[in-house]
């Protein structure tokens, strides 16, 4: 006997308080206009603010809410997995806890899911509310990425999508720690389409995302689905070893012919300080690989529970 299709929504949230009752009276709306059965599931990533008691209330009102907070702040790719190894349902959608993407396009996603895509990705249009640097750099990171990457990363693609059971299972097993989960969304495969949208402002609150920690988000994203930094640094090394020895085969030849009186002090200090910079620059790449192996051989739990709502 056939079943009737289950929703299921995860939020990630850290010290979004402010943002939560707006976002799920919108989610709620949609929900009750659905022609199946829907529930979220809200992931506290160790918020500092009144977030977790904001998600009880929201619980309390709501069967159709779930609750998980993590023993600290894991961070939103932690955050997320945690959420969609826990969630149950034939289709997941993940969303922002801030409302930037708008829950009321989830039946337009779920009309895609029901035409065979595995996978709904939403790709934004337009980006209100964020700075013209923000802009030009997330812009620049996705060009570089594909450019390094053997696995196509769509561009201007946020977390938004939908994902079918099949794909959610298949994520399920990628358990490495340095996580870029726009990375894995791709890397799974399946069937993808693209839904064009535009991107709104914040309900409330500020953008827990800084310049810092979107630069490490590029570092995780480009080390965990690109090995051609190694190779570069390698091409790099070998170029300038074989301008190195064909220059030092110059100064002997000079030398042995014409003699040398002049000691070239500017000469070698731009030669030792170039080839020093190129060696450091190499070994920085390598060692942002050998740490993140490092990382992966400790073999750690991906995150702690601290709670879950409703308790098992």
């Amino acid at each position: 006997m056939e079943t009737t299709p289950v929703l299921a929504v995860v939020i990630a949230a850290y010290n979004e308080e402010e943002a939560l009752p707006g976002m799920q009276t919108r989610l709620a709306k949609v929900f009750d206009a659905l022609p199946m059965p829907a529930r979220v599931l809200y992931v506290d990533d160790g918020s500092r603010d009144g977030t977790w008691a904001a998600l009880t209330a929201l619980a309390a009102a709501d069967p159709r809410v779930s609750l998980l907070r993590l023993a600290r702040n894991f961070g939103k790719e932690l955050a997320l997995t945690a959420g969609l190894d826990l969630v149950d349902g034939d289709a997941v959608i993940v969303l922002d806890a801030d409302g930037q993407d708008p829950p009321e396009l989830i039946p337009a996603f779920i009309a895609r899911w029901q035409e065979g895509y595995d996978v709904v990705y939403g790709t934004r249009t337009a980006r209100p509310g964020e700075s013209w640097l923000k802009r030009v750099t997330a812009n620049a990171f996705y060009r570089v990425i594909n450019r390094l990457s053997d696995i196509p990363i769509p561009a201007d693609t946020g977390d938004f999508r939908l994902m079918s059971r099949a794909a959610l299972e298949s994520l399920r097993q990628l358990r490495e720690r340095q996580r870029f989960m726009k990375g894995l969304f791709a890397w799974v495969g399946y069937r993808q389409v693209s839904l064009p949208y535009e991107r709104q402002a914040r309900i409330a609150g500020d953008s827990k995302f800084n310049y810092w920690r979107l630069w490490n988000l590029a570092l995780d994203g480009i080390t965990g689905f690109s090995t051609v930094p190694l190779r570069v640094a390698t091409y790099i090394g070998l170029l300038t070893a074989m301008v190195a020895f064909a220059y030092g085969g110059w100064i002997v030849m000079k030398t042995e012919l014409w003699g040398d009186p002049v000691q070239g002090w500017p000469t070698l200090m731009a030669v030792v300080l170039f080839l020093g910079g190129v060696q450091l620059v190499a070994l920085g790449i390598i060692g942002e690989y050998l740490g993140r192996l490092y990382l992966e051989a400790k073999q750690r739990p991906l995150y702690l529970i601290r709670e879950r709502w409703p308790r098992p």
